[in-house]
């Protein structure tokens, strides 16, 4: 992965892409699932570039116990960071998250995911990465989160939220692999990293502002 050559250029790239989202405001997923519904914790994996980025947004929200970096869409032989940054994989950049459905719905993540997460009309790249491997993708694991999704991307094209069509691919989950330690927790690691100052911080920072009430500090 070039985050550290390309972090240079991240600003600029960057500028294209917020002009994606239009005016409209973010609607909540008319299609979710139910919190009252009994489920234990569940599980979602979502691909939108960057997963040091993913990671960093999601671990901030209540409700959500774990955020792992890792691969999906691939085989075990290539989920291996220096396989899957070469771009000859079919693997996507992915976090999984576990969360309590009683707390967060899958529709909220969902929500954060196409708001804040990532530009999902970026089609096999986002911001300054390039390649199938920083595809936005949701892999669903059954058919309750293969609903919602769908309906939740229908819904947002529908309102025309983005300029662009959203590029979302929604594909059955076969296995996540977790990516090598030194990838985890990176942002809350690595503060000072160009490619996360350039990136992943912007993020958080917009997360902040419009999701305040969803963040972990907020949680009772």
């Amino acid at each position: 992965m070039s985050h550290t050559v390309l972090a240079i250029v991240t600003l600029s790239l960057f500028a294209g892409s917020a002009s994606a989202k239009s005016a409209a405001p973010f609607p909540d997923p008319a299609v979710d699932s139910d919190r009252s519904a009994p489920k234990g914790k569940q599980t979602a994996v979502l691909a939108g570039g960057c997963f040091w980025c993913t990671e960093a947004v999601f671990e901030q929200l209540a409700g959500v116990d774990k955020v792992v970096s890792g691969f999906c869409g691939g085989d075990a032989a290539s989920a291996h960071y220096e396989i899957v940054s070469a771009g000859k994989t079919n693997h996507a950049e992915s976090i999984e998250i576990t969360y309590d459905p009683a707390k967060i719905t899958y529709g909220t993540l969902l929500k954060v995911f196409f708001s804040v997460a990532h530009d999902p009309t970026q089609l096999n790249r986002q911001g300054p990465d390039y390649g199938h491997q920083y595809r936005s993708a949701i892999f669903y694991k059954d058919d309750e989160q293969k609903r919602i999704a769908e309906a939740y991307i229908k819904q947002l094209n529908e309102a025309q939220i983005f300029k662009k069509p959203i590029v979302t691919e929604v594909t059955a989950l076969t296995r996540f692999y977790p990516a090598e330690a030194y990838h985890q927790h990176f942002v809350k690691l690595h503060p000072d990293h160009p490619y996360v100052v350039q990136n992943s911080l912007p993020k958080l920072d917009k997360l902040k502002k419009q999701f305040g009430p969803l963040l972990k500090k907020a949680e009772k």
